[in-house]
């Protein structure tokens, strides 16, 4: 069980700014949806001309399809994909990616039987770095949460070689200078009922291995590394190495967060 982090519970709103007219959508977003790039990508393919819907080339953005009508791109039928949005409890010694040519275990290992569409990790985690990890073939959310304008806050607990001091936790809080650039952490706390070699760090910066980088800089070693919470979803009972489908609560809340 991990210690000092709350699960945040998402507020309760309105369902209809993510409600999905299943008989009729948008022609970017069927696109995206049959796993060809971003609603922002298609908006350009569409523009390009290269879209075919019932034979007739459409140029008109915002044209909406019925599930009747075919759509084809290069001359190649589309077909929509079903949504899949799997949360992955990560363990040690697994890479983040979908295929690996040195044949190391990849996450994609672990989650074989979720979907017969093929999923994609949302961003990485290290190879010894344990913890959440969201996989989905919805590229269009997956651009969103990678993008740096969204902040997408990310808890990690990091337990390190020594105790943080204090004097360190005040400099870090402040924020700290890096070979490539400022940070600071959204929040910063010792993990409650632990040792004072356990610390909780909130940041959404997407600079690569950020955390250890950021302990490193101030003299300590991360020995372990475990993501808590991202997007504000939580570890709730997900154990290490297994899986879930996102709750439509979860979706909600994921894409109110990045809309």
């Amino acid at each position: 069980k991990d210690r000092g982090f709350r699960d945040r519970k998402p507020t309760s709103k309105k369902r209809d700014d993510v409600a999905e007219n299943f008989d009729e959508i948008r022609l970017n977003r069927y696109i995206a949806n049959a796993g060809v790039c971003s609603r922002r990508k298609a908006d350009e393919l569409i523009e390009l001309g290269e879209i075919c819907v019932n034979g007739q080339v459409v140029t008109e953005l915002g044209y909406k399809v019925n599930v009747s009508d075919t759509v084809h791109f290069n001359g190649q039928l589309l077909r929509r994909e079903k949504m899949v949005y799997v949360l992955l409890n990560k363990p040690k010694d697994y890479i983040t990616t979908t295929d690996d040519p040195r044949e190391r275990k990849t996450v994609m290992d672990l989650i074989q039987k979720a979907s017969n569409e093929r999923i994609y990790p949302v961003g990485r985690l290290d190879r010894n770095t344990t913890g959440l990890l969201l996989l989905t073939n919805d590229g269009d959310l997956a651009e969103k949460l990678a993008h740096p304008k969204n902040q997408v806050p990310k808890i990690y607990h990091a337990t390190l070689d020594k105790s943080f001091r204090q004097e360190d936790f005040e400099r870090l809080g402040a924020g700290i200078e890096l070979e490539d650039g400022f940070v600071k952490p959204d929040d910063l706390s010792y993990v409650e009922g632990a040792s004072k070699k356990e610390v909780g760090i909130q940041i959404h910066s997407r600079k690569n291995r950020i955390v250890r980088r950021i302990f490193e800089q101030l003299g300590y070693e991360v020995v372990k590394l475990d993501r808590v919470v991202y997007a504000n979803l939580t570890k709730k009972d997900l154990p290490r190495g297994r899986w879930r489908y996102l709750s439509k609560e979860e979706l909600l809340f994921v894409k109110r967060l990045v809309k």
